[in-house]
């Protein structure tokens, strides 16, 4: 079992998860949706997490040739003036249940970047950690996109008992896959 904490402050952000081997498929179509918030089902089940290799969220550049992730269910929906635009930004984040992160509150002044039932996930990192208020996540969870939490693996860090290593300001989990340097 695994817990995620803010890189600065160390407060825990989630509560013990359980890794998946790879991020689910999920289906985005309006059948399939929650009836009451028009949410779609939440990528990872509560409980769990799993890493995206993908390039996930901001920042976006042009489509082309061997660019961005392949189009999927778990597409972005883009706010105006961002059509045609894939994800550069970072990949192995650590996707998790949104309702899994009690440690978070969203942040405020999203703009075109929230939707008409909550934030598209295209504007960067909107959830900050409730003790310190770092920014350390990002959510994304409009009516016409994924619903998923995806914490930064430069800001956040994973403990496992026994699976833990500490060098000159550098916190490290599983080869790498999640790492936190001072200053950034």
């Amino acid at each position: 079992m695994t817990v995620f904490l803010c890189a600065k402050c160390g407060s825990a952000l989630t509560p013990d998860l359980r890794r998946l081997p790879a991020v689910p498929d999920v289906s985005a179509h309006d059948k399939d949706r929650d009836r009451r918030t028009g949410l779609a089902a939440s990528t990872v089940p509560s409980g769990h997490y799993a890493v995206d290799p993908e390039p996930w969220g901001a920042p976006f550049e042009p489509a082309g040739p061997g660019r961005g992730r392949v189009p999927d269910d778990r597409d972005l929906l883009m706010p105006p003036g961002m059509d045609g635009m894939v994800s550069a930004g970072p990949r192995n984040t650590v996707i998790v249940h949104p309702d899994d992160t009690a440690g978070l509150r969203e942040t405020t002044g999203l703009g075109v970047h929230r939707g008409c039932c909550g934030p598209l996930g295209t504007g960067g990192s909107n959830m900050a950690c409730g003790t310190c208020g770092t920014l350390v996540a990002t959510l994304a969870a409009d009516c016409m996109g994924p619903h998923e939490l995806h914490l930064d693996p430069l800001r956040v860090y994973a403990y496992e008992e026994g699976v833990y290593a500490y060098e000159e300001g550098v916190y490290a989990y599983e080869e790498g896959v999640y790492a936190y340097e001072e200053g950034v």
